[in-house]
């Protein structure tokens, strides 16, 4: 048995520094030195599992099977989504049917930015609530490019769009992780994360607009962003509050791509967008492709997305999953890492010790339903299934180097997570007091850079926010809902999704250049979170969002007692 310690130095600040040493290498050899990803993880790989054996002095095995293992869950359920998407895309672009779903979007409106709005923000938010992990940014990078948007914009402006939905992601995962770990009721950690992120559902979809064009072309298309942001907001909040995590993003979204479907057959920009920033000349302007195809064509287009849909969202399910696991499932613990872990306190309130079981659910992974789906499409549009296994293959080769850099991403997060490094992370912003509330909620966006899952950021991170709260006298809910709620906006930093937008949009070696895109856009609307929960400790009447004790799960009301005054925070601290 091997305890974790969180400040090997003896000097928080020290053992902060040394521990960010991997997150500083992977970055700025993408972002700074423009190294090929895969190089780029794998340098980061070494660092991380030098600093765990020199500096924290895990055993050099224990060190490398937590690398294994990383890189297993890198694989799978990570790489399989991607590698089956990327499948899809192949098969629809091989028959042409992306000209057609290009001329079908272009229905709706001729303008770029509410072609943008529609697929990004409005699409991609459905599968995150389906399926998550990936598979928003590779299906909306992918349809983005297909229907002519320069990569950058493509790549950087899905991940953009792909972080309001993040925390009810996957069917609200992140939000039953968050409440197993923490103890804390789900629907008071649901209802309290949907508090806090309406107010940048409604932000996002303008941000991601003034990203794309610039603030006055963003105010000329005004009214259908807010009608998108609206119609996506209030059923997130409904849903979130009297519901659960389950099902928000998914009703969400059908609400808000119907109501901005609507809206547009009887508003449009007085003078459309047709041209796309920064896209060669080569490109057709829209104004060419609105001539339609007949019904057949563009319900053949469509279709295979239309199975793509049904079958994440179907995967997706607790029922389907528990029924497919049922039929088969190989749980394989970690040799030599599986309980030999100890976390210790103040990140645990006592000392706990660590699981490493590697789940082999290829039946009920993401990416196997969306291999059925492409499968389906690919007999639907008239591919042989010699032609499938050709296509196939052809898409695994494609995809060998970002497999392998996901693979290496993963193996990081897992090793400074088995090695306590990540924690030495969080503990350190978590000494910084009256202003917590802030800086907690940057560890959330800092957990979800590292380890590329809100998921991820709340097991890793849930139970330090619980302890930090009431130690402080916060609301525990609050603060670990402000995880998650902080997390979503690292979700377009962190190298796993940078590696899948890359991917998508078959811009391979350009990480850099997405990264130095989004990376303004994520510290931004992470610091605004921040801020919002700020608010919410200290400034009336966001205070009242907040209670120290919830209302009873048998609905009868409980003592309430809000959070501290600010002065008596600060005397706590």
């Amino acid at each position: 048995m091997w305890s974790q310690v969180y400040d090997p130095f003896g000097n928080m600040l020290l053992s902060a520094a040394i521990a960010l040493l991997p997150v500083v290498v992977l970055l700025a050899s993408i972002g700074i030195f423009e190294v090929r990803a895969h190089l780029a993880a794998l340098l980061g790989l070494a660092t991380a599992l030098l600093v765990s054996i020199l500096a924290y002095g895990m055993p050099v095995p224990m060190a490398g099977m937590a690398a294994v293992y990383g890189a297993a869950f890198g694989f799978l359920p990570i790489g399989w989504i991607i590698l089956n998407v990327i499948f899809l895309y192949r098969l629809a672009s091989e028959k042409g049917e992306f000209e057609v779903l290009q001329r079908s979007i272009g229905s709706i409106s001729n303008d770029r930015r509410l072609q943008l709005l529609f697929v990004a923000f409005s699409f991609g938010a459905f599968f995150e609530g389906a399926a998550g992990f990936g598979t928003p940014v590779a299906v909306t990078s992918a349809l983005l490019i297909g229907l002519g948007f320069p990569p950058l914009a493509a790549s950087g402006l899905s991940l953009i769009a792909n972080t309001a939905p993040v925390a009810f992601g996957a069917l609200g995962t992140p939000l039953v992780a968050l409440s197993a770990v923490t103890g804390l009721d789900l629907h008071e950690l649901s209802a309290m994360v949907g508090r806090q992120l309406v107010p940048f559902a409604i932000i996002v979809p303008f941000w991601l607009i003034w990203a794309f064009v610039g603030f006055r072309k963003m105010l000329e298309v005004w009214p259908p962003i807010l009608v998108a942001a609206v119609s996506f907001a209030v059923p997130q909040y409904l849903v979130s509050n009297f519901h659960g995590p389950w099902l928000v993003n998914v009703v969400s979204a059908l609400i808000s791509m119907a109501s901005l479907a609507l809206f547009l057959k009887v508003w449009q920009p007085a003078t459309p967008m047709t041209e796309l920033p920064g896209a060669p000349e080569m490109v057709t302007p829209l104004n060419d492709l609105v001539p339609a195809h007949s019904f057949a064509d563009l319900r053949r287009a469509w279709t295979p997305w239309l199975i793509l849909a049904v079958c994440v969202f179907f995967w997706g399910t607790p029922q389907v999953r528990a029924g497919l696991d049922g039929l088969w499932i190989q749980k394989i613990p970690v040799s030599g890492l599986h309980e030999m872990v100890q976390k210790v306190p103040p990140v645990v309130p006592s000392p706990h010790v660590e699981a490493a079981i590697f789940n082999v659910n290829i039946l009920s992974a993401t990416g196997t339903g969306i291999l059925i789906a492409a499968i389906i499409s690919g007999l639907f549009l008239g591919f042989s299934v010699r032609d499938l296994v050709r296509n196939y293959a052809k898409t695994i080769y494609v995809v060998r180097y970002s497999l392998l850099t996901i693979s290496c991403m993963m193996a990081i997060g897992f090793v400074t997570r088995y090695c306590g490094s990540d924690a030495t992370l969080g503990l350190t912003l978590a000494h910084t007091g009256w202003a917590y509330p802030f800086f907690g909620t940057m560890i959330g966006w800092l957990g979800v850079a590292l380890t590329g899952s809100d998921t991820s950021s709340n097991v890793l991170f849930g139970g330090l926010q619980k302890i930090t709260a009431e130690q402080l006298g916060i609301s525990p809910v609050l603060m670990a809902a402000a995880n998650s709620a902080g997390g979503v906006m690292g979700k377009m930093i962190d190298a796993q999704s940078i590696v899948v937008a890359s991917t998508a949009t078959k811009w391979y070696g350009h990480e850099g250049s997405i990264l130095r895109f989004v990376f303004f856009h994520s510290l931004a609307l992470a610091a605004l979170v921040g801020l919002l929960v700020m608010g919410q400790v200290y400034v009336w009447p966001l205070t009242l969002m907040a209670p120290w004790e919830s209302p009873r799960a048998n609905g009868s009301c409980a003592k309430t007692c809000w959070s501290r005054p600010a002065h008596d925070l600060r005397r706590s601290a």
